[in-house]
């Protein structure tokens, strides 16, 4: 990896700004995301291997918020089942044209497509699985019951949300502890104290996470009767939840 695609953003720059998606980010977000994300893709192998037992034959799976369609590269390499079509949607003309041409470049471009939309507008009815990805957290609290029943609506009855997200304790000890140990974990990936306290402060206002249990109760509350969390690591969390075969 070249300096250039490394995550440098906070080692030098005072912060002065909320986090966003920037032309910054987007030259360095792979490597952002490997450094930031415990067992990202150790998750994303797991993801797969739940899809391949759930999706049925053409079903699309739809990556929301796929920045620059590494979850999507990996799911078509890893899953069995060749008639599934796979679609990446986001905001960010940048990340999607990165997304674009590392499909072109792994020659996945004919398997894989992608939609530059808000993500909170899809309509994509009879989708066989949707991907929600460490993306629901920077959605405003207010919003997400009502982006979370539109996904639900777009799901194809015994359709599959698989969503990941960065959690909270309300216990205020196991939550010190987890921060910390998340800490811990990006000092480990190389970042300084400096770039994870900057970092932490950019995302302040903008990334606001729920509990494991918060985030279960919303899904039920659209309509999802299973509802299962099948990974976690302190305070990080994979959940996988499917649309009744019977409204």
């Amino acid at each position: 990896m070249s300096e250039k695609d490394k995550d440098t953003i906070y080692r030098n720059d005072s912060v002065n700004e909320d986090f966003v998606f920037s032309e910054r980010v987007v030259e360095v977000f792979d490597d952002m995301l490997d450094r930031s994300i415990p067992f990202y893709h150790e998750v994303i192998r797991a993801t797969a291997s739940l899809l391949d037992a759930l999706l049925k034959d053409y079903d699309q799976i739809v990556d929301l918020g796929c920045a620059t369609g590494t979850t999507l590269l990996e799911f078509c390499r890893l899953l069995n089942n060749n008639t599934i079509s796979y679609l990446g949607v986001d905001n960010s003309p940048a990340m999607l044209e990165k997304g674009r041409l590392k499909a072109k470049n792994y020659q996945k471009n004919t398997k894989i497509s992608f939609q530059e939309e808000d993500i909170t507008r899809i309509n994509l009815p009879e989708t066989g699985a949707f991907i929600l990805n460490y993306t629901l957290q920077f959605i405003r609290p207010v919003l997400r019951e009502e982006f979370l029943a539109t996904i639900y609506a777009n799901l194809r009855p015994g359709g599959v949300l698989i969503l990941s997200e960065k959690t909270i304790c309300h216990d205020p000890l196991f939550n010190r502890i987890f921060i910390e140990l998340y800490h811990r974990f990006k000092r480990k990936k190389g970042y300084s104290e400096l770039e994870i306290a900057r970092k932490r402060e950019a995302l302040e206002n903008v990334l606001i996470p729920f509990s494991i249990e918060e985030n279960k109760t919303l899904l039920h509350k659209v309509g999802f009767t299973s509802v299962e969390s099948y990974f976690q690591w302190f305070n990080f969390a994979s959940f996988v939840a499917i649309k009744p075969e019977v409204d």
